[in-house]
């Protein structure tokens, strides 16, 4: 083991138990491949499940993984019409699983999001009977001070390259606090607590992943 993934390890036991004083579960894996069978393992045959836009759960293999997977997959790129998404909207808000990454975690064990339309963190907050969270340690953060400037200058920017946005922060790399028709960052979500036990779930991945 690098000096760097025992350092992972180390502060994901303190992560884990401060999510744990919050009525979330964690885990730690080393790699993606132990997240990916950690979140099989999770979600039981049969299920329903649904995800939001993440760069992490493809990164991981999770994405392939799911295709062979025996669930009831609700595949958020289907709809062909705004009707066909507002129904499937409705399907992921009763579904069994939802899966998402987080821009940040603060050693505290919050969670910080911010969203465009906020379809992600909605379920998140609510809907799903289960949120499982996929996080590389990379989306580490001392607090959510930091944890949201993370977010301005280390996930909107790219994010906003890789979803072809309009923004400034898309041009120059650095977040102008616009009012952009394309800008994604509408919404902001800190989840400091689950008032459902366990109902989210949070895997640490001794990796960098996304953004």
């Amino acid at each position: 083991m690098t000096p760097k993934q025992n350092y992972y390890e180390n502060v994901a036991a303190t992560i884990i138990k401060n999510l744990a004083k919050r009525q979330m579960e964690g885990y730690y894996c080393p790699d993606s491949a132990a997240a990916v069978k950690k979140v099989l393992e999770l979600i039981p045959a049969g299920a329903s499940v649904a995800w939001g836009g993440s760069m992490t759960l493809t990164e991981t293999g999770l994405m392939d993984a799911l295709k062979g997977a025996p669930y009831q997959i609700i595949d958020r790129d289907a709809p062909a019409t705004p009707e066909e998404r507002r129904k499937m909207n409705g399907a992921i808000c009763c579904a069994d699983y939802f899966l998402m990454s987080t821009n940040a975690i603060t050693l505290d064990g919050q969670l910080i999001n911010i969203d465009g339309r906020g379809n992600r963190v909605s379920f998140l907050c609510f809907g799903p009977e289960n949120v499982v969270v996929l996080a590389g340690m990379n989306k580490l953060a001392e607090d959510v001070e930091s944890g949201l400037a993370r977010v301005r200058t280390a996930a909107a920017p790219p994010n906003a390259v890789r979803l072809n946005k309009n923004t400034p922060c898309a041009v120059t790399g650095v977040c102008a606090d616009c009012q952009s028709p394309d800008c994604i960052c509408a919404q902001t979500v800190i989840t400091r607590r689950s008032l459902v036990p366990n109902r989210i779930k949070v895997i640490l991945i001794g990796e960098e992943l996304g953004y």
